[in-house]
């Protein structure tokens, strides 16, 4: 019988990011902090959704699936330093980057049930759409 994570689909999503970080890492030519990095966050993603699953309370539980998004933020963010380190090619995160934009996705909607609000694509921190930034 499985545990009540094993069902969820951002669990099997989580997974499968682990999966597939796992290979791109394996296949990374050049050693650097950043590699191991992901491997702890995408390793984090799995493992707080399952043990926020696993909480009584709605405070406790969403405690754990705040970590599990943060961590997916910043496997994003991993990805996006291998590449401006030159480690690996942009083409070779992209469906990485698919997967941990699903499982946020999935994240932010389960927060939402659970009656947390949780900022995402804000522009009220320097983040421009697309757009120059002047320098004085």
């Amino acid at each position: 019988m499985p545990f009540h994570h094993e069902k969820l689909t951002v669990y099997k999503r989580a997974l499968e990011f682990a999966t597939w970080s796992r290979d791109l890492i394996e296949s990374l030519t050049k050693r650097t902090s950043t590699r191991d990095h992901l491997e702890r966050a995408s390793d984090s993603i799995a493992l707080n959704i399952a043990e926020g699953n696993g909480k009584f309370s709605q405070k406790d539980r969403a405690r754990f699936f705040q970590i599990a998004h943060g961590s997916a933020l910043e496997s994003a963010a991993c990805l996006d330093l291998l590449v401006a380190r030159r480690c690996c090619a942009a083409s070779a995160i992209t469906k990485g980057k698919s997967i941990l934009e699903e499982i946020v996705k999935m994240l932010f909607t389960m927060l939402a049930q659970l009656g947390c609000r949780i900022a995402e694509d804000s522009t009220g921190y320097g983040e421009t759409e697309d757009e120059e930034v002047e320098e004085d």
